[in-house]
């Protein structure tokens, strides 16, 4: 399986996945922090997140997977969300919490 399947089976395998530089508990970057701040302020205890700075062949590999070059990325039922700056303006209009309402994952 190379890296990219494996990408592909993290994603379908929960409704929202979050690749990020550390973890939910720990964030090692301010960036991924405040995406798993957002994802909480929403609701979301529980978060599927894939720490990059474990594994550099998915580190590299997410951002050829959704052909962005930045670190976090959010994905919501297979779907790539975005990174901070998109997951803040859509957290900031309301439109995140519809997203995770609307597909029941909102606890």
């Amino acid at each position: 399986m190379n890296i990219q399947d494996t990408i592909r089976e993290q994603i379908a395998s929960s409704p929202v996945v979050l690749y990020m530089k550390g973890t939910p508990q720990f964030p090692q970057c301010g960036f991924s922090a405040t995406v798993v701040q957002i994802l909480k302020n929403c609701g979301m205890t529980n978060i599927v997140a894939v720490n990059v700075l474990e594994n550099d062949a998915i580190r590299q590999g997410i951002k050829e997977f959704a052909n962005w070059p930045t670190i976090p990325q959010l994905y919501v039922n297979g779907e790539f969300i975005g990174g901070c700056d998109i997951v803040r303006e859509m957290y900031e209009s309301g439109e995140l919490q519809q997203l995770l309402a609307e597909q029941g994952k909102a606890q």
